[in-house]
């Protein structure tokens, strides 16, 4: 384990950087964790990789807050990825996970491949006390400000409990972290009548109806731009398809911008008058400052970025990690749902009954 000259104490927070994962590897990886460590020095960074790329990518240099912990092994992006996390037991990624595991991380980040981040999560830290399964988030970008949308592919085949268990996990992420208070909880839905939708979405909403979370109903697709609630919840599969409609979407409108503003002779002259407004909505929309995915309902803190992430996005990733493991997220999130687990139904001489679930220990 190669360290910088200082020395840290137990209190402080420190982060697991999976430094060989994404389409950059170490290249943009490093430089993007230890241009944060240099500007955070309360924060510990563990860059975990090959030991000689992760040294070249740091130009030899380290600061005091940062260390190496070598791993020999990378998943890469196109494998399959319980297959490689079997086979690559020296992985960054798995190395990275046990550093938690063991104590001597609060948090990884990792710009690789989200399958295999998700699984060495689940394999190595386990799910929290409470957790039926955990729920991978994104935070959603709009004109008031991000909204968090879970679950975008942790999980597919979700029920109205799980539903439940995510709306209380992104409340507390909303609160803690994106600093909301009291943040209004929905349903993503066909339609915004209370009730509306699947089988699920319907026992969802019996729940969050009787819970202590501020639930307002349900909202539509087309009002996520609208910022209506703060957390959204949704099964894997829809959350999935619609964060890559919205990014499909806007790289289509942009790039249609792009070519109208080119065509001359009158485009670059529209261009130089609608700059300024062009600059405020790029700045607005710019998804790098979001940093991650945060997978909550795991033993510690795990942040999955994208895998096209730079060094400016992964400075922005080990901030929400950071800031993640420093809010005790995922103690919290374990508190929350043993204390209030979602009522089970039941039938009674053909009279329906709701008993409180019993918290997993």
């Amino acid at each position: 384990m190669a360290t910088g000259t200082g020395s840290t104490s137990e209190s402080r927070i420190r982060i697991a950087v999976d430094a060989m994962g994404g389409d950059h590897g170490p290249s943009e990886v490093v430089p993007g964790a230890l241009g944060y460590a240099r500007e955070h020095p309360e924060v510990d960074i563990i860059l975990v990789g090959a030991e000689d790329r992760v040294l070249a990518a740091a130009d030899g240099r380290l600061p005091a807050n940062a260390s190496i912990v070598h791993a020999g092994q990378v998943v890469d992006m196109d494998e399959a990825p319980a297959l490689a996390l079997r086979e690559k037991k020296d992985s960054s990624i798995l190395v990275a996970m046990d550093l938690v595991r063991h104590g001597a991380a609060h948090g990884v980040i990792t710009a690789g491949h989200t399958g295999a981040g998700m699984a060495a999560a689940v394999l190595r830290l386990g799910r929290l006390p409470g957790v039926d399964r955990p729920a991978l988030a994104v935070q959603m970008i709009t004109d008031t400000g991000p909204f968090l949308f879970l679950d975008i592919g942790a999980n597919p085949d979700s029920t109205g409990e799980h539903l439940y268990q995510y709306a209380h996990m992104g409340a507390i992420f909303a609160e803690r972290v994106q600093g909301v208070r009291d943040p209004r909880v929905a349903l993503l839905s066909i339609g915004e009548e209370r009730g509306k939708g699947d089988a699920r979405i319907q026992r969802a909403t019996e729940l969050l109806d009787g819970s202590t979370l501020r639930f307002v109903g349900n909202v539509e697709g087309k009002d996520l731009v609208h910022h209506q609630a703060d957390v959204v919840v949704c099964d894997a599969v829809i959350g999935n398809v619609t964060i890559k409609f919205f990014e499909g979407l806007s790289s289509f409108i942009f790039d249609l911008l792009r070519a109208e503003f080119r065509r001359a002779p009158r485009g670059p002259m529209a261009y130089a008058l609608l700059k300024p407004g062009v600059e405020r909505i790029r700045a607005l929309f710019d998804y790098e400052k979001v940093g991650g995915s945060p997978l909550l309902g795991v033993r510690g803190t795990v942040i999955i970025t994208h895998g096209r992430a730079k060094r400016r996005m992964i400075g922005f990733g080990v901030d929400v990690a950071a800031a993640t493991a420093r809010a005790g997220v995922p103690e919290l999130i374990s508190e929350r749902l043993l204390e209030n687990p979602p009522m089970v139904v039941g039938s009674v001489a053909g009279t329906t009954v709701f008993t409180e679930r019993e918290g997993e220990a």
